[in-house]
């Protein structure tokens, strides 16, 4: 560790960006410096609106020495997911979120972040790393912002200047002391486009959502054999996630760029599956349609149900 922390910041930006990152950004550990959102994290649990996403109330989330004593830096970084491909407006159509049409982005960005964390450890035999994405009690739209990727969002979404919201966030934590970028400043001034658009009301005032009015959170991580009545009259068309709140925002609309990701393509059946299909699709046909796909999370059972409660609230609104 005998090269300054100048030239350690700039080696490590350039091989994150070799690796195919798109954005890279550096914060330095500072006790102080994220009790604020500490706090933020802490009232947001204190309501209720984790709904039943226990592992968000880790206290490692809270301090990221626990997660790591030795750490001292974290390395930052976003890939772009985004694909010029389009829905079919029509009822019969189920929607999926654009994140989750092609490869599951754990595998990719894994496979990245295990190539930067093993060149950071080959640079010195003193040098610790590990890596997360969204895998991990990490509070990764913090750390992006205060390494200056972008901003977190009055949706809840880290926006950046050059890809919009369409971008899938990693970090590296590492106990090498790395010169440290400015955090970045928000950019969403009086903009209440998020907001206006929920169908649900999820986002109950600016930067703060309610998990428990959420399509994204009762689509993906809610087991319960129904949804809310208070959900599925709004669904519209949704069955995993729901891209409304960053589909809207001006961000995306003017920056979104193509990803050079060949592996976010998406998967055929991804872009438009019907909704009739999905209400009656079978274990074995999840498991063929949905291989290698972050939608396995979204057990068959759980698809079956979204469907199906898009055709009863769509039934439900001719009568």
């Amino acid at each position: 560790m005998n090269k300054s922390p100048r030239t350690n910041s700039s080696e490590v930006k350039k091989k994150a960006l070799e690796l195919g990152f798109q954005k890279v950004g550096i914060a330095a550990i500072d006790g102080e410096n994220t009790t604020h959102e500490t706090q933020k994290l802490q009232t947001w649990i204190g309501l209720g609106y984790h709904a039943d996403m226990e592992w968000m109330t880790n206290p490692k989330r809270q301090d990221i020495r626990k997660v790591m004593p030795e750490v001292r830096t974290i390395i930052s970084v976003a890939l772009n997911y985004y694909t010029d491909h389009q829905r079919p407006g029509t009822r019969e159509y189920a929607k999926i979120s654009r994140y989750a049409w092609g490869r599951d982005y754990h595998k990719v960005m894994h496979k990245k972040l295990k190539a930067m964390t093993t060149w950071l450890q080959g640079l010195d035999e003193g040098i610790q790393a590990r890596y997360y994405a969204d895998t991990g009690p990490v509070q990764d739209k913090v750390w992006a912002q205060k390494a200056g990727l972008g901003w977190i969002a009055k949706n809840g979404n880290v926006i950046t200047q050059e890809y919009g919201s369409w971008v899938f966030l990693g970090e590296v934590l590492t106990n090498l002391e790395l010169e440290s970028d400015r955090p970045h400043t928000e950019h969403c001034g009086t903009c209440t486009r998020c907001i206006d658009a929920c169908p649900t009301g999820a986002i109950t005032q600016p930067f703060v959502v309610d998990a428990n009015r959420c399509i994204a959170y009762h689509t993906i991580e809610n087991r319960n054999e129904t949804l809310p009545q208070t959900i599925t009259s709004h669904l519209q068309g949704w069955v995993a996630g729901c891209d409304i709140c960053q589909e809207v925002c001006p961000w995306n609309q003017r920056f979104a760029k193509q990803t050079d990701v060949a592996e976010f393509e998406p998967y055929p059946g991804n872009l438009a599956p019907k909704l009739v299909e999905l209400a009656q699709i079978s274990d074995q046909e999840w498991d063929r349609q949905f291989s290698a796909s972050a939608l396995r999370r979204i057990k068959p059972d759980m698809l079956r149900r979204n469907a199906r409660a898009n055709l009863d609230a769509f039934s439900q609104a001719k009568e």
